[in-house]
């Protein structure tokens, strides 16, 4: 994936019948098409109806041996000692400084066998080169697409496309099923914060499949995603992002990911103690362990123990609904006289973007992941933020802008995460 990266997904030619603007973004290195009818009305699709999305770029790799379940146990903070076949967990992985290095889905497949798949995951590969472990790794990236099927109707769709039965797929399990005869894995997933599955299967049918969900969906109103619409749902659900809410501390080690492109993030936040403050801890991003930390070891526990010890208090997640006048304020500057700010890329920056949060003009927080919702029909962001200004209502200010530039002061109010009603565990038997 990083010495022959595919141009474009595997499922191409499906997609691009209906990518008639011929526009594409990059999604690590591969080119996916920015929207199919318009970003307005698929951002919302995994509320309305469904979507289905191509996460394909992802990387994928596949974890084998008899040591490694304990390998994985080591490198993750999650608890493995009861991850049963076909299970899925999100796998947060820690630097010894407890920093967030690497964070991902993992899929128990069999005994000794499992797929991590992430932004990256070349932060396992390399802890994995260090030795000691009868374990192996496996890249299947470019043999393995992955498509995401979020939304209300998503298990009407797959079960159309699959004539299968898919209500005993509970919230993070997964199974194999098929379509049009293909082998493919069933996985229920809430990256939406709605009802939702993915779709992984070889990736020489992929275009194969991808026409036959949408074709599965169009008496259930479902749209084609584009790539300028997936991260929106992220923020909606109070999910926060690798590489885009927060900088993974890999990047100053050999396990750093390859396949991103680098630059410095933009925003009127400054960093005081360099790169590192763009690294988060697991209790930041609402990651932390809820009745203290355990006793196993873990990559990064040493750190964690510490922090606690310290006494010294963490910052949270919360969200920021932004003021419409204030925001409506920047969109319209290009129309008037004054000095123009920067702009607002609609409907969420492609870069990784980090705003000062400010509370009667003191630093008391960062907001990242800046996106209109057309659901909530709001403008919002995640932002860690000191405990004492969490309190749902509190009133601060996101200056807007990088340093230098005609810099606003953008009114916004804590909220809640996530933003809407979480309905990734829909019961579906009754539906």
């Amino acid at each position: 994936m990083t010495e022959r990266p595919p141009l474009f997904s595997p499922a191409v030619a499906a997609q691009d019948a209906a990518n008639t603007r011929g526009a594409f973004g990059h999604f690590a290195q591969t080119l996916l098409p920015l929207e199919y009818s318009n970003w307005v009305e698929e951002s919302a699709a995994h509320v309305r109806s469904c979507y289905v999305g191509d996460w394909t770029p992802l990387h994928k790799v596949r974890i084998h041996g008899p040591q490694a379940l304990e390998f994985l146990g080591r490198l993750g903070m999650r608890d493995l000692s009861r991850f049963e076949t076909g299970r899925i967990k999100h796998h947060v992985q820690l630097d010894e400084n407890g920093w967030v290095a690497s964070e991902g889905v993992l899929c128990r497949l069999g005994p000794e066998e499992f797929v991590y798949t992430a932004g990256s995951c070349d932060w396992l590969l390399w802890q994995l080169g260090q030795g000691g472990w009868d374990a192996a790794a496996t890249d299947i990236s470019p043999d393995v697409f992955i498509f995401g099927v979020q939304g209300p109707a998503s298990l009407s769709v797959l079960e159309k496309t699959t004539g299968d039965d898919l209500r005993d797929v509970g919230f993070s399990r997964s199974r194999m099923s098929q379509a049009g005869g293909v082998p493919v894995r069933v996985l229920r997933t809430g990256i939406s914060g709605e009802l939702g599955y993915e779709l992984h299967g070889p990736a020489e049918h992929a275009s194969t499949i991808w026409s036959a969900v949408v074709a599965s969906g169009q008496d259930f109103g479902i749209r084609q995603l584009g790539l300028r619409s997936q991260p929106v749902q992220h923020i909606e659900a109070g999910i926060a992002t690798n590489g885009r809410d927060y900088l993974p501390a890999s990047i100053l080690t050999p396990g750093a990911p390859r396949q991103f492109r680098r630059g410095t993030p933009g925003g009127s936040f400054v960093p005081v103690s360099g790169v590192s403050d763009y690294f988060r801890k697991p209790s930041e991003l609402g990651w932390g362990f809820r009745k203290g930390i355990p006793g196993r070891d873990f990559i990064g526990r040493d750190a964690l123990v510490r922090d606690v010890e310290s006494g010294a208090p963490g910052r949270v997640l919360v969200g920021l609904r932004w003021n419409g006048h204030d925001v409506g304020a920047v969109l319209t500057s290009l129309l008037g006289d004054d000095d123009t700010p920067d702009q607002m890329e609609l409907p969420r920056s492609a870069a990784p973007s980090f705003d000062q949060v400010l509370l009667s003009g003191d630093p008391v927080g960062v907001s990242t992941g800046r996106t209109l919702s057309v659901a909530l029909r709001a403008m919002i962001s995640l932002c860690v933020i000191d405990p004492a200004h969490a309190a749902p209502g509190t009133e601060v200010t996101v200056l807007w802008g990088r340093p230098g530039t005609a810099q606003r002061e953008i009114r916004a109010t804590v909220s809640n995460l996530p933003f809407k009603t979480d309905n990734r565990r829909t019961e579906v038997s009754k539906l």
